[in-house]
């Protein structure tokens, strides 16, 4: 039944029992909400249709962190529903890291009945749980409003779902007073909402898309020497993968990726380079660091990618920026950063451009030689580095790990040391997608987002990788994976803390480990008794040579798993670039002479104000 003829059928619908309707209309497969007084009408009328399938994690933090995960592994739009009051704040760090990674995402909160809100009285509250959620959430939603009568649900459901997806995407929320949503609507009598016409953007500094745009950066390239392309998480969420991996080899030209797109490629294809920036590759960054021309696709280069100082980032480079979003277009010139030409548009319009125009294929044999030579060298340097003893090495981990995890699965790993070991050394394969909520970047998302895909598509292989730190997060969403007996495999790298947390300390304040250890201020419980009490099968892994055949028949093994990896505390990231330095001088540092004589570029003195 979609919405035209949903008049045929029936006059007069509850309201909650018609948001339900309009939701699975919308394709929507799976709702996640937890229980409350001003939501349960919106919860029993979700659980009434058919079309969906309610899941109840045990905190609204996970409601929206699995609404986001589904909206990034499926391609659809996730929804959550919460309760007011704590209900509803609870959702907000989901509902950030939707906003900052662009995630369509819906957001539907119980509100206190309108007779008992605050209206101009002046008082902080009426009702019982009664809390501004809108104005608490609209500087991170593209649109938040409470609804002012029952009669306008369509338009304001309109008004979401289109803001949503438009431009660039990301979530809303839509405030529900608990009296609206039992009554009953006039299923003839309600009106719907039109998008106005897009007004055009005016700013002569910013370019648009046309063909003599594209065939300037055609020449651009075809004069440079040492050119790098930079993906990121834009192309996934532009639906032009496939499209990308085409360019780039029509052009020939070595790509270095955010941590968003750092699946887009196989490990092994000739063009990749690896991730750059502060966590990233020591090769890719002087790839990038070192080359004369940037084109720079579906990433906002924040400093993650840039360095500081900001204005340090590929200093020598004629740089090319394409973005959906204008203000990130002119954010550059606050930072001091030039950016040669700013190209306002979105990429399905930038390839669609792309395609009409011939292109003049260059090998630069020279510039991937060298680059695979820094690749050589620097790998041996970091390798050595980071050897602490005989016992389980991440990065040994990661790298076999990518040997077993079969083709197309989807990994949703977690924040610190954990996903900065992956980014770096985790060698992807065809089909294979890599998922964290990365500028937001919350402890303990993995693991509600690893449910969130596994309830769009049951069949697929999904594997959580999370730290003993981020699991406490969200520890008690193991009782959400036995209760819908979920096979997820989740891999729990036990450090004894925050290894991340730990290297700032050994930057900054002498090593010394304050609220970042188990030995003093952090307790974790037994993982294997942890697992035997949610009823997870359990294996644990302490030493290097993991890759037997215990770990691979583990996998084989039906239901949920935990597999604790045992890795030293002082295991740290390596290489990473400390804060004052550019992204080319990673630590550990190179020796002096051996960093100038690869330097293709001057390099620049350090500073230790930044």
């Amino acid at each position: 039944m979609n919405q035209k003829n949903i008049k045929t059928f029936v006059k007069k619908m509850k309201l909650s029992d018609y948001i339900a309707f309009r939701l699975a209309n919308e394709g929507v497969k799976s709702v996640f909400a937890v229980s409350g007084g001003a939501s349960l009408h919106l919860i029993h009328s979700v659980d009434s249709n058919r079309e969906i399938n309610l899941f109840c994690p045990h905190h609204e933090q996970s409601a929206a962190m699995a609404a986001d995960g589904y909206s990034r592994s499926s391609g659809k739009f996730g929804v959550a529903i919460a309760t007011s009051g704590p209900g509803a704040t609870n959702l907000i760090t989901g509902i950030a890291c939707s906003f900052y990674d662009s995630v369509p995402t819906l957001f539907i909160t119980g509100q206190v009945s309108t007779f008992r809100m605050v209206g101009n009285t002046g008082v902080r509250q009426i009702g019982f749980q009664e809390t501004p959620i809108v104005e608490m959430c609209k500087p991170i939603t593209k649109y938040a409003s409470t609804l002012k009568h029952p009669m306008q649900i369509k338009e304001e459901l309109d008004k979401a779902i289109h803001f949503m997806h438009s431009g660039r995407p990301g979530p809303v929320l839509i405030d529900i007073p608990d009296n609206f949503q039992r009554e009953l609507i006039d299923i003839s009598e309600i009106r719907g909402w039109e998008p106005s016409t897009n007004i055009g953007f005016n700013d002569a500094s910013v370019e648009t898309i046309s063909i003599p745009v594209i065939e300037e950066i055609y020449e651009r390239l075809s004069n440079s020497h040492r050119p790098v392309i930079i993906a990121g998480w834009g192309i996934h969420l532009s639906n032009n993968t496939e499209r990308f991996v085409k360019f780039i080899e029509e052009l020939n030209v070595p790509v270095a990726t955010t941590w968003g797109a750092s699946d887009i490629l196989e490990h092994g294809h000739p063009l990749f380079l690896g991730t750059f920036g502060t966590h990233g590759v020591r090769h890719a960054n002087f790839a990038v660091q070192n080359s004369d021309f940037i084109l720079s696709l579906g990433s906002r280069l924040d400093t993650k990618s840039t360095g500081t100082p900001i204005n340090s980032f590929a200093r020598n480079a004629y740089k090319i920026v394409v973005d959906i979003d204008p203000s990130e277009l002119r954010k550059f010139e606050s930072f001091d950063l030039k950016i040669d030409k700013r190209i306002l548009g979105d990429l399905t319009e930038f390839f669609n451009t792309s395609s009409n125009i011939s292109i003049r294929r260059n090998t630069f044999n020279w510039w991937k030689t060298k680059i695979k030579d820094w690749r050589r060298k620097f790998s041996d340097f970091d390798s050595q580095k980071d050897t602490v003893s005989k016992d389980l090495n991440p990065y040994d981990f990661f790298r076999g790990l990518g040997k077993i995890i079969p083709r197309g699965a989807k990994l949703f790993i977690d924040t610190g040391s954990t996903l900065a070991w992956a980014m770096q050394s985790y060698r992807t394969s065809k089909g294979q997608r890599i998922f964290h909520d990365f500028n937001n970047t919350a402890m303990g998302w993995a693991l509600p987002a690893s449910i969130g895909a596994w309830s769009y598509d049951k069949a697929e292989q999904i594997f959580c990788i999370t730290g003993d730190g981020s699991l406490m997060m969200n520890l008690q969403e193991l009782a959400t994976i036995s209760q819908h007996k979920i096979p997820l495999t989740i891999f729990i790298i036990n450090n004894g803390g925050y290894s991340m947390i730990k290297q700032t300390q050994d930057q900054w304040f002498e090593s010394k480990y304050v609220a970042s250890q188990s030995s003093t201020d952090l307790f974790f419980p037994n993982f294997e008794k942890l697992a035997e009490v949610f009823e997870f099968s359990f294996l644990r892994l302490k030493t290097s040579d993991f890759l037997d055949e215990g770990l691979v028949n583990h996998l084989k093994v039906k239901g949920p798993k935990i597999i604790e990896v045992v890795v030293k505390e002082s295991h740290r990231v390596i290489p990473q670039v400390k804060a004052g330095r550019p992204n080319e001088d990673m630590e550990p540092l190179l020796p002096r002479p051996i960093f100038e004589r690869n330097m293709l570029i001057k390099p620049l003195p350090y500073s230790e104000t930044l």
